[in-house]
């Protein structure tokens, strides 16, 4: 019994209805995977200059986090891991493109940038399977890569200052979670729509 073969763009580039990321949609070449993994380290870099101090938390607000995960989303499991990754070893080596232009892995904060890799690759292995098509299910996708990057900084940060973990938690999530809804909101709008342009030009 034969089955339907899923759509495709001209150029083998998979279809909005098919299985992908946004980046899958570009000619596939070693040159642009680099220059999207390099792209999404400085988008990272530049959106955790966006810096507003919180009383009492050694961890500020950035654009980081919405950023981490957007380029997640966008570029996929592989490329997203590996633009994080990049983030944070050249962060670690002294690039200052931390939170507040810092650089290094001394800072109580660094939990959040371990989060934030590991987030990156879940919610791309996400989108490969359409979770970035849908505002729900853009939202999932958000809600989970934030408590990813969660679990692993509020954990990091009650060790690294010797707060309890109700106090990390105080400190380090809780005023955080109206700024993070909106960061969902803008991707649940974002996202999606990005998918229906491409799917209204195919």
């Amino acid at each position: 019994m034969s089955t339907a073969a899923a759509p495709v763009r001209s150029g083998g580039l998979p279809h909005a209805e098919g299985r992908g990321t946004l980046a899958d949609l570009l000619p596939a070449s070693r040159t642009k995977d680099i220059a999207l993994v390099v792209g999404g380290a400085v988008l990272t870099g530049i959106a955790a200059q966006i810096s507003v101090p919180v009383p009492g938390s050694p961890v500020p607000v950035t654009g980081q986090t919405f950023a981490a995960l957007l380029v997640g989303t966008a570029l996929g499991t592989r490329r997203g891991f590996l633009s994080l990754a990049l983030y944070a070893l050249a962060g670690m080596a002294g690039m200052p493109w931390f939170a507040e232009g810092t650089s290094g892995y001394a800072m109580p904060s660094f939990g959040y940038i371990l989060g934030m890799l590991l987030a990156a690759t879940v919610v791309g292995a996400l989108a490969r399977r359409g979770a970035d098509r849908s505002v729900l299910r853009t939202a999932g996708s958000m809600v989970l890569g934030s408590a990813i990057i969660y679990a692993v900084g509020v954990p990091y940060l009650a060790l690294a200052t010797g707060m309890t973990l109700a106090q990390a938690v105080s400190a380090g999530l809780v005023p955080f979670l109206i700024g993070d809804a909106l960061k969902a909101a803008l991707a649940m709008g974002a996202l999606p729509t990005a998918w229906k342009l491409i799917g209204r030009r195919g």
